[in-house]
């Protein structure tokens, strides 16, 4: 029978039709019982059952007929379905004036527009025409000071300034070719490596001068000298590359013809090793350990035409500008000369400029090729700073610790960048951007400090001489294939307005 009773009671609770017996009353009798006395209809729905709220009755949880089952109450507050937005935030009010007002044909004076307005901000907190269809009710809260937005420079659509953009380039941390250079005499110095504008790589190697052809990878042996014990200094080309100058450390300045393979001339003016070497068209300077420099007519039968003394002790850097104005001088007595140009002549020259901050010997000197005035030093160890300095103002543009011996400095013609060659204790190249002296790369490979550099005659490679016994080809300047092309234009209709200019 209590089997019967439960399919009687289960089958009641499936009609969705049918009043739920022992059911709380509904909102709307519990209202109608407070009102006061009077007939309830009890059993009457005051809604089809179709569009019953289910928010507003009260169902069980547990199966019917079981004792202490506990009711779950839904929320009493009427809401909006779950599925479409609660229209009591949004301005349907507002939406429909501004829908109804674009089809007003009547055009209102700029004194009534500004009335108006001004009744709209008092009644509705804000401006009628700024106001969107669709507002949500409230104002935003404002950030906290300084808030910073993670996803602001996710989401943000401005473009990058130019300026700001990073000009990033592959720089290979590896040297494109490594050769041997058995017994290249680990002195500070001396300028043992030179690379001439045919593509011809000169190597000082003890008393011997070696040419490698990059193009073809062809080796000469150019020269040896006589005597054992004397052994070459220092080695430069001239602008054109068809002829080598060789300091000796018996004070001798020899010219070498490398289309003959033979010596042209000896020239003979210094008592003491020649270091450096630097051509300016046809005159020759030449520094010496006597600290004096002599500038040779290559042309004359009497070379010396002149004599530059402005150091104490020995000169190992020496380095004509582009534009022949200027010659800057480094030495041992930790000074930086720079001399003007000299048409020849006796009588003492002094220099233009005289700089004393390098505390320790200055080889390391380089003129920038876009800026003709401007002039990179590189101190020993006792220093270890580059200075980037204004010849003409005589004012140091920038200073930067290297934390080593700078051994050799050369401006890059493809980019606003130059390179450095160091010693101790990591004996890398260290390629810097210029003017805000920031790091660029660091390129490691060398065992022993860092003698010399010189670079390719179209600025992509960079030689470095080490006592290691090596020479490393570094493709740090490499360029983009692009800008390659526009320079190659621009040459050629260079060199076409000079053959019109010359015919």
């Amino acid at each position: 029978m209590a089997q019967f009773l439960f399919e009687a009671d289960l089958h009641g609770l499936l009609k969705l039709d049918t009043p739920i017996p022992n059911a709380p009353p509904a909102r709307w009798q519990r209202k109608a019982k407070e009102s006061g006395p009077g007939p309830s209809p009890v059993g009457v729905s005051p809604m089809k059952p179709a569009n019953r709220s289910h928010s507003s009755s009260k169902t069980p949880s547990k199966t019917p007929g079981k004792s202490g089952s506990k009711i779950q109450s839904t929320p009493t507050k009427a809401g909006g379905d779950r599925y479409i937005p609660n229209r009591s935030t949004m301005q349907m009010e507002m939406a429909n004036f501004l829908l109804t007002k674009e089809n007003d044909p009547a055009e209102d004076s700029p004194t009534k527009k500004e009335q108006q307005k001004a009744w709209a901000v008092n009644l509705n907190g804000f401006d009628v025409e700024e106001a969107k269809i669709l507002r949500l009710s409230g104002k935003p809260q404002n950030a906290p000071e300084g808030y910073q937005n993670n996803l602001k420079v996710l989401y943000s659509q401005k473009m990058t300034p130019g300026s700001s953009r990073k000009n990033s380039r592959y720089i290979p941390s590896m040297p494109d070719r490594i050769l041997d250079a058995p017994e290249i005499r680990n002195d500070y110095y001396l300028n043992l490596i030179d690379w001439s504008s045919q593509n011809f790589l000169a190597v000082a190697l003890d008393n011997s001068v070696y040419l490698w052809n990059h193009t073809t990878g062809e080796i000469i042996q150019l020269l040896q000298m006589e005597h054992p014990d004397v052994y070459i200094s220092s080695v430069s080309w001239i602008k054109e590359g068809n002829y080598l100058a060789v300091g000796t450390s018996s004070a001798e300045v020899q010219l070498w013809d490398i289309q003959q393979q033979k010596r042209l001339r000896n020239m003979t003016s210094h008592c003491a090793r020649v270091g450096t070497l630097s051509w300016n068209s046809y005159i020759l300077s030449s520094g010496a350990r006597t600290g004096h420099i002599h500038h040779h007519d290559v042309r004359v039968a009497e070379h010396h035409v002149a004599t530059l003394a402005g150091h104490t002790q020995e000169v190992c850097g020496l380095k004509w500008s582009l534009d022949g104005r200027y010659l800057a001088s480094g030495g041992n007595d930790n000074l930086v000369n720079v001399w003007p140009c000299t048409q020849g002549g006796g009588g003492d020259f002094a220099p233009v400029q005289t700089f004393t901050q390098h505390q320790g010997a200055v080889k390391a000197v380089a003129w920038c090729p876009w800026q003709m005035n401007v002039l990179a030093t590189g101190g020993g160890t006792s220093d270890r700073h580059i200075r980037i300095w204004n010849v003409c103002s005589g004012a140091c543009l920038s200073t930067v610790d290297a934390h080593s011996q700078v051994c050799s400095i050369l401006w890059s013609t493809n980019y606003k960048e130059f390179i450095s060659g160091h010693g101790f204790a990591q004996n890398q190249l260290v390629i810097w951007k210029y003017p805000t002296m920031t790091k660029v790369a660091e390129l490691q490979g060398h065992t022993a400090r860092i003698l010399n550099l010189t670079m390719s005659p179209d600025g992509t490679t960079v030689a470095s001489a080490a006592a290691d016994e090596t020479l490393r080809l570094w493709r740090c300047f490499e360029m983009d294939p692009i800008k390659k092309k526009e320079k190659e234009k621009a040459n050629s209709a260079k060199s076409s307005i000079i053959h019109q200019s010359i015919r």
